[in-house]
């Protein structure tokens, strides 16, 4: 192996040395602890040293770097103290998680380290947005993210790379090849001969670079980065390396051929570059001795903390609590009298446009919002305000956009993501219900992103732009769901959902952008998520519904003037508001819930179920739960009035009634 010294001086050459011991010391002596059952998992690293900590010394401590569970030697470039390590890969309360999440599946802010998730490819978009927000600040900063070979076959990568791409983001997106995805070999992973060709076609720079030889990783990386931080671009890196362990240690390495890993053995990037640095006299035989010593001490004594501390416990209060980011909702009235009389879709707009106004690193992006104003003309004229560096054309790439959002909170900003049609999240589901629903809960994250789902049917859109899936999203902790049924109240509760910190998913009926209108303040103001709205009073029943269920059963009980029903209309679904619910059925004694979802896992089952359990001896009848029928949703007229349960609505609402 050959090494270049450049103009690197001996404090350097030593430092890199440093730097890989210390990583390849820790993993050794975690092997052993896993043996002796002191660990549960362990994702090795060694042979890969030279990649994690010459990238990492190449980049300035203010710049984010997010690393995969082979890079140990980010995290101890950083400095991070190594008995929040140990506690964190022993479950204990003063590791990352605190227990909640293992291995190297943690950030923190405080080191600018943010960890990866198991499905791997969602972090390359993340670290677009972290990109993305230095470069609207214009500070003049790189952002690095890992991969390995495997998941470069995942849709992520090619999506955060378009992206990185199109906007010219100052991202470094380092491979990791090292020959094997658990024991699938490259040859049965990608035809290309370098996946650093596939830079091509996205009309990026690429480099390979030797992942064993430290001084040429260091160097090189250090010269694209000041190069990088002069005229912001993406950048695609592939380090040829090699995995001298198993992909974690029970899987072993039976199916690597021993020559292989002979001829590997001897690319050692810690032995070949201390004979070199031992050649050259920057090395002796008893600074080694010595430095091992220190780093021995440092490995026990923090490993003694770590062992010291007590088993984590479990709080249920406190648990259920940092599921969701703190939130200190404040309430806003509105100062003038002055209101307007306006349709749903431009309430939603006219919050939007205010609240771009009020945040001003918030950030807009979708398909088409643009000049164009999105295909509901929601941010139209919203350019020649903000300008089109706040209000962002995206590729239609609905996962790396979410994980760009995700990337933007990470670096202190708000985004707003526009769904082109609620239907399309399902190619961001990923990112939206294993990213930014558990951060905040597996490291104290916020998630600072709204996503907008325009949704529903009754407009003959057919299976693809009708579906109104908010069951999809109630089901997973974490996240906040919203579904205003009124033009005042969608203003308020998407000035509410853009102040919150939480993932919020928020739907907008497309059936009621232009169908409803109502009279809405002309300034700011907020509405409360978790307080659902009694439109009408009665005793006979309770209706709950929300989105255009709220103005069917309306229109339904004027037909039927004997029906004296409460009718709530919830506003939003997660959080639910379960004490008006029963504070209404303790009143009435019965109980109806219309959906538009199909009815089969919907939250008109859980709702049921509540009412059930805590108002069982208030009821004088079943709770009746009604929804669409238990098909996609179709496209011919008069099969969507059939699928859709208005007429349904009415006959189970007048069996109900005379029960």
């Amino acid at each position: 192996m050959r090494y270049h010294v450049g103009s690197l001086e001996r404090e350097k050459l030593l430092e890199l040395y440093k730097g890989m011991l210390k990583p390849r010391m820790i993993e050794e002596k975690m092997l052993i602890l896993l043996r002796q059952g002191k660990i549960s998992k362990w994702f090795s690293g060694i042979g890969q040293e030279a990649i994690s900590v010459g990238v990492t010394q190449a980049l300035k401590e203010s710049e984010y770097i997010l690393p995969m569970h082979r890079n140990l030697g980010v995290f101890t470039s950083r400095n991070i103290p190594l008995n929040r390590l140990f506690s964190q890969w022993q479950g204990k309360q003063s590791g990352f998680t605190q227990g909640r999440d293992r291995s190297f599946h943690f950030g923190t802010q405080e080191y600018k380290i943010i960890g990866m998730i198991s499905h791997l490819g969602p972090q390359l978009g993340v670290a677009d947005g972290i990109a993305l927000a230095d470069m609207l600040r214009r500070k003049k900063r790189v952002t690095a993210v890992f991969t390995g070979e495997g998941a470069t076959s995942e849709g992520d990568f090619h999506e955060a790379l378009n992206v990185a791409s199109v906007w010219n983001l100052p991202v470094l997106f380092c491979i990791e090849n090292n020959g094997y995805g658990l024991s699938t070999p490259t040859n049965e992973q990608y035809r290309c001969e370098n996946l650093a060709d596939r830079a091509k076609g996205y009309g990026m720079e690429s480099r390979i670079i030797d992942g064993n030889n430290i001084l040429e990783v260091y160097t090189k990386v250090d010269e694209l980065c000041k190069a990088i931080r002069r005229r912001p671009r993406p950048v695609l890196l592939e380090f040829k390396t090699f995995r001298m362990r198993g992909h974690e240690e029970a899987s072993g390495t039976k199916y690597v051929p021993e020559k292989l890993m002979r001829e590997w053995g001897k690319k050692d990037p810690i032995s070949n570059y201390e004979d070199f640095l031992l050649a050259e006299g920057v090395l002796t035989q008893a600074y080694i001795e010595t430095l091992k010593e220190e780093i021995t001490e440092e490995i026990n004594s923090n490993l003694q903390l770590a062992f010291d501390e007590d088993e984590v416990s479990s709080v249920e209060s406190k648990e259920l609590k940092e599921v969701y980011h703190g939130f200190d909702y404040q309430h806003i009235e509105t100062k003038l009298e002055s209101k307007e009389n306006i349709r749903f879709v431009d309430a939603i707009s006219q919050g939007l446009e205010q609240s771009m106004y009020r945040h001003n690193e918030l950030i807009i992006m979708g398909q088409d919002v643009a000049d164009y104003g999105g295909v509901f003309k929601i941010t139209e004229g919203f350019v020649p305000k903000f300008g089109k560096s706040r209000v962002r054309n995206t590729p239609i790439c609905e996962s790396a956009i979410v994980s760009t959002a995700m990337g933007l909170s990470i670096n202190g900003m708000k985004a707003v993501v526009e769904m082109q049609f609620a239907d399309f999240v399902s190619s961001g589901f990923n990112p939206i219900v294993n990213y930014l629903a558990k951060v905040n809960y597996r490291w104290n994250e916020k998630a600072d992103v709204v996503i907008r789902m325009p949704c529903g049917g009754g407009v003959g859109a057919g299976p693809f732009h009708s579906q109104t899936n908010e069951a999809w999203f109630t089901k997973t902790p974490g996240l906040k769901v919203v579904y205003p049924a009124f033009p005042d109240d969608a203003k308020g509760l998407l000035n509410t959902a853009i102040n919150d910190p939480n993932p919020v998913l928020f739907f907008e009926h497309k059936g009621l952008y232009r169908s409803i209108k109502g009279d809405v303040p002309t300034d700011y103001y907020t509405v409360p998520f978790g307080k659902a709205k009694l439109l009408k009073e009665g005793k006979a029943l309770t209706v709950v519904t929300y989105g255009a269920g709220v103005h069917w059963a309306l229109e339904v009980l004027e037909k039927h003037p004997e029906i004296d029903a409460d009718v709530l209309d919830l506003r939003t679904l997660q959080p639910l508001d379960l004490e008006s619910i029963c504070q209404s059925v303790k009143k009435t004694g019965k109980l109806i819930v219309l959906q538009e979802d199909t009815l089969f896992g919907g939250i008109a089952s859980d709702i049921s179920a509540m009412v059930m359990e805590n108002c069982f001896e208030y009821l004088d009848a079943p709770v009746k739960r009604v929804g669409s029928l238990e098909t996609p949703v179709p496209f011919a007229k008069s099969l969507e009035t059939n699928y859709l349960p208005k007429n349904r609505f009415e006959s189970e609402l007048v069996e109900l009634y005379q029960y």
